[in-house]
């Protein structure tokens, strides 16, 4: 009877949290918490989340205990919710940890691949430690997840350290609730967990003792070594050995696209570039992205970034990186280990196979990666960290919408290519891709669209794709014939997937600014002005239409685009130095005869042209080249506008005249102004135009937010003199910066425009 009494004056509350909550020491936590305040109950992982039912006879102690749920969370854990409901005390006096559920709907979220914590790096590097130098030691505040996560809950038989049997020390961490190895599934010791293994550069185990030291030797003798990461291979060489990097370019075939680096500490990173405080934060982030940061001197070879002001730089964010850094030369060139275009491999024998005459040698170990993740590349602009490319540290965290509803599917766009979920208020973005032109991204397209899915346990109503007939994702899409499916306009996802990153629903003007985007006439968009939302959208104004000449293949070479504006502008093509040794004349009678030269409105290729009119760039060797070579050029805003033209077209329609300022470089070029001057001047004449186009969309319709999307505004002068502009005049400016302002963001609108679709309030773009 004195039992009873004492359950009944107690209380019993369920408590359901959701978000990034498992593999981030939120169980342990939650014990910890528990035990300090005598309460008792259980905490479990479940499909929907986390699941705790505590309880005790102090209401304030049970009211503490669930505000600090939320305020003391540990630092990985991102909480999206805490639902709690009173429910009939029962007689638990302790509090325990009990196993997990695998039935139900799963609506918990996988945390991404977060660096390694300080408390691992201390033990890394502390001799009297058993785990001393071992290259896989983390814990539930660091160390892979998303990329070696088959299924959840995150229990380790759903990873790819299923294979790994845990000694009686690494077990007795991860049964012990009060350590900070209590469940992390990838938890191992040099006893047990994996290790590492040199080959040489025909794929054969090199005889040496250890791998590591092996591999950092022939670094330091100027060879290029593949290693194998989290997410998949790197190809390492010594940064400051200009014959290494120039040698990795040569095998690479990768002429000047720039090389990442990875340097041992911050103290290094700042020997080489200025570094913000926003900057320095994220460097030294659980996320630990690629950071583009401006040069201070040419003190390493130039040839690591050709015609670019910025390099970047990322810290060791592995346990084997620390060592590798530790160790060897101060700061590595850490790039890719892929073939152009094609995603990062991670299968070693594919490895051996598709590096030979690239790699002198192999440092890899035996823990499967499970699914491939680039590192993330980031910039600051305009006040905030911005990505650019959005995957390891990042993805799959969640992106928290304005509303909920359907669950929807994005498939994204052709180049940098993401697919994206919406499940209840929250859009699952995927890593970074790639370019959808060949078997292997489209292969790993495949694999990502399934395992998003499958681990969020997401039922798509419906597939949303671009309108672009040629995308593989949009034949994807098509194929599948038991879904509903819905072709949306290019440009209104990149002004969808502004809205819905910042969670804003009513309508906006967007300068939606990049190099192709499939237009609902049949041509090319590509400087877009919208005023609308996810539901439908106004095309307002756009840039002048300009004849490409050959077509997409004009993009490799901005000689020919160039070529085009002249014609369209001048009526002729004037003799100009960047034509010498090429065919005007032939590219003439193609574009008088009108021959495969269709007409495009892009922005991207407006700065291609201008790059090839200055001779700055006539051809190119990767994306966007022309451009971030012509901005880098410029430095600053401290020009003269040319000549500009807003023309109407009725009905509320107006055209962006280029063909003035085509007219006006022409004419400095020839008066002897250099290429910088020149820069400068456009950049300052697109940010005048687009104010004063904003200015007539904001008299037209009212409105006062203005949302800046598209690849574009990865021009940081461009990006931050129109934003600051359009500030100044009271505009309230939505960007992008947890998603890509590029394409990488595309799924992101597509996904919340199904959502429109759905719901019967989609209109499409007039």
């Amino acid at each position: 009877m004195g039992r009873m009494a004492a359950v009944e004056t107690q209380k019993r509350l369920r408590i359901l949290v959701n978000g990034v909550v498992q593999g981030v020491g939120f169980r342990p936590f939650v014990y910890r918490l528990a035990k300090e305040a005598g309460l008792g109950g259980f905490i479990r992982n479940t499909p929907s989340g986390v699941c705790i039912e505590i309880q005790g006879e102090d209401p304030e102690r049970l009211n503490s205990f669930r505000v600090a749920l939320h305020d003391n969370a540990p630092p990985l854990a991102r909480i999206s919710s805490v639902e709690s409901a009173e429910i009939p005390p029962v007689e638990n006096r302790d509090f325990s940890i009990v196993a997990s559920e695998s039935d139900g709907s799963i609506q918990t979220m996988v945390s991404p691949d977060f660096s390694i914590c300080d408390d691992c790096r201390r033990e890394l590097l502390d001799r009297t430690d058993r785990r001393y130098g071992y290259p896989f030691i983390n814990c539930t505040n660091c160390g892979p997840r998303y990329t070696i996560i088959e299924r959840i809950p995150y229990d380790r038989p759903g990873t790819s350290m299923k294979h790994f049997q845990m000694c009686g020390d690494c077990r007795a961490e991860y049964d012990e609730p009060m350590n900070r190895r209590f469940h992390a599934q990838p938890n191992a010791c040099p006893v047990c967990g994996p290790s590492l293994s040199f080959l040489d550069h025909s794929g054969k185990k090199a005889d040496c003792r250890e791998p590591l030291e092996h591999a950092l030797g022939m670094i330091r003798q100027g060879m290029i070594i593949a290693v194998k990461g989290i997410g998949g291979y790197h190809l390492a060489v010594n940064a400051c050995d200009e014959r290494a990097v120039s040698r990795l370019r040569e095998r690479k075939k990768r002429d000047e696209k720039p090389f990442a680096l990875m340097a041992r500490d911050m103290l290094s990173v700042e020997r080489y570039c200025h570094v913000h405080e926003n900057e320095r934060h994220a460097l030294l982030s659980p996320e630990a992205p690629i950071v583009l940061l401006k040069k201070k001197d040419e003190l390493l070879p130039a040839s690591i970034a050709p015609g670019n002001d910025r390099l970047g730089f990322m810290l060791p964010y592995s346990p084997l990186h620390v060592l590798m850094m530790e160790y060897g030369p101060e700061v590595l060139v850490m790039t890719s280990a892929n073939r152009s275009d094609e995603p990062v491999m991670i299968d070693d024998d594919e490895a051996v196979a598709c590096l030979g005459g690239i790699a002198d040698g192999y440092l890899m170990h035996d823990r499967p990666i499970y699914l491939r993740c680039d590192d993330s590349v980031t910039m600051h602009m305009h006040g905030k960290l911005r990505q650019i490319r959005r995957a390891r540290g990042y993805a799959p965290a969640p992106v928290p919408l304005a509303s909920g509803g359907s669950q929807v599917m994005g498939t994204g766009a052709e180049i940098k290519n993401t697919v994206c979920v919406l499940k209840g208020s929250e859009g699952i973005l995927s890593q970074h891709i790639g370019d959808l032109k060949n078997y292997e991204a489209y292969s790993h397209f495949l694999k990502v669209g399934n395992h998003l899915r499958n681990i969020f346990q997401v039922v798509p109503e419906l597939l949303v794709c671009d309108m672009h007939p040629s995308y593989l994702s949009t034949r994807w899409a098509q194929e599948q014939k038991e879904l509903p499916l819905l072709q949306v306009q290019h440009h209104h996802a990149h002004l969808a997937s502004c809205m819905a990153e910042n969670r804003s629903q009513e309508p906006c003007i967007g300068v939606l600014l990049d190099g192709t985007g499939y237009g609902t006439d049949g041509t090319i968009w590509g400087g877009e002005i919208m005023i609308g939302n996810a539901s439908e959208a106004c095309r307002f104004a756009w840039f002048e239409p300009v004849p490409l000449p050959g077509g997409d293949a004009a993009v490799a070479e901005p000689w020919k685009v160039a070529a085009g504006y002249l014609y369209h502008s001048l009526g002729y093509i004037p003799d100009l130095p960047f034509l010498k040794d090429k065919a005007p004349e032939g590219i003439a009678q193609i574009l008088e005869k009108g021959i495969n030269s269709p007409f495009t409105s892009s922005c991207g290729r407006f700065f291609d042209a201008i790059a090839g009119i200055t001779g700055l760039r006539t051809a190119v060797t990767y994306e966007g080249q022309a451009a971030v070579e012509l901005m880098h050029s410029a430095g600053s805003l401290e020009g003269k506008p040319y000549s500009r033209d807003l023309i109407p077209l009725g009905s509320n329609r107006w055209m962006l005249a280029v063909s003035p300022l085509v007219q006006d470089v022409v004419n400095d070029l020839l008066s002897g102004e250099d290429v910088a001057s020149i820069s400068r001047n456009v950049h300052v004449t697109l940010v005048e135009m687009l104010t004063d186009i904003v200015g007539k969309a904001a008299e037209m319709s009212g409105l006062r937010s203005v949302v800046l999307s598209g690849g574009v505004f990865q021009n940081n002068l461009l990006f931050e003199g129109l934003a600051s502009r359009l500030e100044d005049k009271a505009f309230t400016v939505l960007s992008h910066e947890h998603v890509p302002c590029n394409d990488g963001g595309i799924s992101l609108g597509q996904a919340v425009i199904g959502r429109e679709y759905l719901k019967g309030t989609y209109k499409g773009v007039t």
